[in-house]
């Protein structure tokens, strides 16, 4: 079953209280928002996914902690518009975890993994059209160069996208183990020794399949608007390119302008209005016990000031 990464440090970044409005951005299979829901009893909890069997499951088991909570079934890019139809205009704390649940990985037809053998799927909501298996087969040499340079930074993209090319001249690649292999094929052996040779390709995949990084810009963009002051954004990255995302946008909303900075006095509606609390990574226990922790790493942000 899931584990939730990193969260303990997240329930004492979001500075609950009993009577708190927090979003959970990714409710996956409820570990951060079971949590959450135990300490604001007076409080109220908005749940995004778009998965419906994560959010079957994760509605019994909030059920059993009380019904101050509604699970939104929607993309979280859609956050602002969602509160705005419940009439919330601002919230206490919002989190984002932004990996892929174990569940997910772990169900053969999803095809999110690379050592299990499935339809190329590797959809977050089943609904939309754009499937993995349309990516491989469909994108020009040029576009899939692109993508596994900017979504995975893979140095052997283009002799993995000539590989590709070259494959589905004969046949339609239709899973996850085919393209493994079209991968390894495509790498020098030495390349395959240390980690997967199919990592970074399958991320890259993921990511322009779902969209992950301008939906999680907007949303988290969307988020620093919506939280009060003395709120907290929270957020959990598990690959380098999520975690410079946040990482620049934490910084943009947190630092003087460079232009601003040599006036003998600032103006106070030109002070930043946000402060950066932390960056954490999982210790060494979280890191024994749980593999998929190895990567990610915790950022918080305050709002100071309206």
């Amino acid at each position: 079953m899931h584990k939730s990464v990193l969260l303990e440090e997240c329930i004492c970044d979001l500075h609950l209280k009993e009577n708190s409005v927090i979003v959970d951005c990714t409710l996956g299979y409820g570990g951060h928002s079971s949590e959450i829901l135990k300490r604001i009893k007076k409080g109220f909890l908005f749940a995004f996914d778009q998965d419906q069997e994560a959010i079957d499951f994760s509605k019994q088991k909030l059920s059993q902690l009380g019904t101050n909570f509604e699970i939104i079934k929607s993309n979280f890019k859609n956050i602002k518009v969602e509160l705005k139809q419940r009439n919330i205009q601002n919230v206490d704390g919002i989190l984002f975890d932004l990996g892929v649940s174990s569940p997910q990985l772990d169900e053969d037809y999803r095809g999110f993994s690379f050592h299990k053998d499935a339809p190329l799927d590797m959809r977050m909501d089943l609904e939309n059209p754009l499937t993995a298996k349309t990516v491989v087969n469909t994108y020009t040499k040029e576009k899939l160069i692109l993508i596994f340079q900017k979504y995975g930074e893979e140095k052997y993209a283009s002799s993995i996208a000539n590989k590709i090319i070259k494959y589905r001249e004969d046949k339609e690649i239709e899973t996850t183990l085919e393209l493994v292999d079209i991968i390894k094929a495509s790498v020098p052996f030495k390349y395959t020794k240390d980690k997967h040779p199919a990592r970074k390709v399958f991320q890259a995949i993921r990511i322009e399949v779902n969209q992950e990084l301008d939906v999680f810009e907007k949303a988290l963009r969307d988020a620093l608007d919506l939280i009060k002051v003395g709120g907290r954004v929270c957020v959990i990255t598990f690959h380098s390119l999520e975690d410079r995302l946040c990482k620049r946008i934490f910084k943009e909303y947190t630092e003087i302008p460079k232009e601003l900075r040599k006036l003998p006095i600032l103006p106070d509606r030109l002070e930043p209005k946000y402060m950066v609390v932390s960056s954490v990574e999982p210790n060494q226990q979280e890191l024994e016990q749980n593999h998929r922790a190895r990567s990610a790493r915790l950022r918080v942000i305050e709002r100071i000031k309206e």
